[in-house]
């Protein structure tokens, strides 16, 4: 149970060193940089704890199994990206990188065998279907929020266009913060989103030996993240702003009910939320 907790803990901080750098990688923030290295060193460093307790407990170097080679290979990984972080500084290198990690490290807690017993596998994968949910879940309450920011962005517009002076437009906010705090929650869901549906689509390959790429479910959750990808495209290449992007943004929303509601109704595979 030990080694399962601190397996959980290392995937949850692996996430969070992982949404940091993709935030980096759009803003160019370098304290959220900062933030992004230290979980991956802390990532590191569980990693390396791991590493040890398994060879206590089975009195060998834990590189016999699938699971055990897939570990070692992520904490590689991680440990080079360490190494060029601090010597050559290349962040949108160590960002790719760790993608390519965090997937590994998902694929890994789906493999275990030799010395892990099939209960301790279930509760593996049922922990980490259980994050798989929680994420998704996460980054609608992002997508939400991105929203309702915009939705007060149009409501804004349409007073200042029509003059409506009063108490309740200077309630609003200024059009620039509340376009602004639109694009943040965003720039938080998408990278959360995006990593839920690979957890999902590992859980689905490796539970079911198969990825239901026809679920309805499944097809418009890829919808809503080549949607929200267009909207932080013309936000942040094209540098596009204003009451048009915020309609976009709304209408993206509308894209996340109708894949939350009417495809949950009608998928035969997601029967969990």
């Amino acid at each position: 149970m030990l080694l399962n907790t601190l397996y959980m803990l290392i995937i949850v901080l692996y996430l969070l060193s992982v949404l940091g750098y993709f935030i980096d990688f759009i803003q160019n923030n370098q304290k959220v940089n900062r933030i992004a290295f230290w979980l991956l060193s802390i990532v590191w460093l569980l990693q390396f704890v791991f590493f040890i307790l398994r060879m206590l407990e089975f009195n060998r170097l834990p590189l016999m199994t699938i699971f055990e080679g897939l570990f070692l290979y992520a904490w590689i990984l991680v440990s080079f990206s360490l190494v060029i972080n601090r010597l050559f500084r290349m962040d949108f290198l160590i960002f790719f990188v760790n993608i390519v990690g965090f997937i590994i490290m998902t694929i890994s807690v789906f493999t275990p065998s030799g010395d892990v017993s099939e209960q301790l596998r279930s509760l593996l994968i049922l922990e980490l279907l259980a994050i798989h949910v929680s994420v998704i879940l996460i980054s609608y309450g992002a997508f939400t929020l991105s929203f309702a920011f915009s939705f007060m962005y149009m409501l804004q517009h349409h007073m200042l266009k029509e003059k409506q002076w009063g108490k309740r437009m200077f309630r609003i906010g200024d059009l620039a913060k509340l376009e602004k705090f639109s694009y943040i929650f965003t720039l938080v869901g998408f990278p959360l989103m995006v990593v839920g549906l690979i957890l999902g689509v590992v859980w689905a390959w490796i539970e079911f030996g198969t990825v239901p790429w026809n679920d309805l479910k499944v097809m418009s959750s890829f919808v809503v993240i080549i949607v929200y990808g267009v909207y932080l495209f013309q936000f942040v290449v094209k540098k596009k702003r204003g009451y048009g992007l915020a309609l976009f943004n709304i209408a993206a929303f509308l894209v996340l009910l109708v894949n939350y509601f009417l495809s949950s109704s009608f998928s035969e595979f997601h029967l969990w939320y």
